[in-house]
């Protein structure tokens, strides 16, 4: 064959189908039916009580995208299908992908008319909905957390400031990985019983305090070596981003390290996939925004902050260091 194969468009053009195979796996517990080892597709079915032909079908799928190996005509879990799906890891993301299957993909299924009017689609979340959609989303921001705790050096740092975040996680990994640091988190109001009962269950009240303030004009104030900003930027306007940016800058003493988490739209040849896709994510669910990481620097070196590096989380957001000046 000459020319151009099609197999990537195919395999966008079908992606859906596999997305949906993998909810369906997590669902019906076929990843965990394998956690203590090989099992053949009848066996699944006894396990999972599918019939034998949908597990054989589920086990194949998800064979055929990396998460399953084959032999004998057992399957096994993978890796990555063990830590994360398998019940046996730190970060079980069952959750998310309940809430992929449940809130998300369904939401989806206005874009055609976000495209077209450029307006968010209706949610019309009732409680059960909430309830799924928080439970996912905080269990992708404890993935986010672990990740960051992996591919950044939180020993240096003594005083953290954690501005307006959605999830205590981040700062809970730093604490963790750093038993001389303090945390003061200064959040939603509405967010102050969920950092207090995390702290709890995580055994660090003692080493953190809540102060509950709006994020938009919350002004701390302070000397903090280190400034967490998690999923603040993309729920906010560009001129309310610069007013937080500059009220962490007003709270770190010179020097200090900026971690601003969030997913960005980058200039590369080839942008980074999963924030593109969050882009549409965030648009479609509820009319939030995914900036171009050159619009963010800019807020950054009008705020007090120069940029350093860029930080690209295995399956998560990206992180902007910057330091204070």
């Amino acid at each position: 064959m000459t020319g151009p194969a099609p197999d990537r468009i195919v395999d966008i053009a079908i992606g859906y189908m596999g997305a949906k195979q993998l909810f369906a796996a997590s669902r019906i517990g076929l990843f965990r039916a394998l956690a203590d080892g090989a099992r053949t597709a009848a066996e699944l079915a006894g396990t999972t009580g599918v019939s034998e032909q949908l597990a054989r079908i589920l086990a194949d799928a998800m064979n055929a995208q990396g998460l399953l190996d084959r032999q004998d005509g057992r399957y096994s879990l993978a890796p990555d299908a063990a830590e994360y799906l398998g019940g046996g890891g730190a970060t079980d993301l069952a959750p998310f992908l309940t809430f992929l299957n449940e809130i998300s993909y369904g939401h989806w299924l206005q874009f055609d008319n976000t495209v077209d009017t450029t307006k968010p689609g209706d949610l019309q979340m009732d409680d059960a909905r909430w309830a799924t959609f928080m439970a996912g989303v905080m269990r992708y921001n404890a993935l986010h957390a672990a990740m960051l705790a992996r591919g950044f050096d939180f020993t240096p740092y003594r005083s953290m400031l954690d501005l307006g975040g959605l999830s205590p996680e981040f700062a809970i990994g730093a604490l963790r990985a750093n038993p001389d640091l303090a945390v003061r988190f200064v959040f939603a109001p509405m967010a102050t019983q969920g950092i207090t009962d995390a702290l709890a269950a995580a055994g660090l009240t003692d080493r953190a305090t809540v102060e509950p303030a709006d994020t938009e004009t919350a002004a701390p104030g302070g000397d903090h070596d280190i400034v967490m900003v998690n999923h603040v930027i993309h729920r906010f306007t560009a001129e309310q981003n610069r007013t937080i940016l500059a009220n962490a800058r007003a709270a770190a003493k010179d020097g200090a390290t900026l971690l601003l988490l969030d997913f960005f739209l980058d200039d590369d040849e080839r942008q980074r996939g999963i924030d593109a896709l969050h882009a549409g994510e965030y648009f479609v669910i509820d009319g939030t925004v995914v900036y171009p990481e050159a619009e963010v620097r800019s807020w950054l070196d009008g705020t007090g902050w120069r940029a350093r590096e860029v930080l690209a989380l295995p399956g998560s957001p990206r992180v902007l260091v910057a330091d204070a000046i």
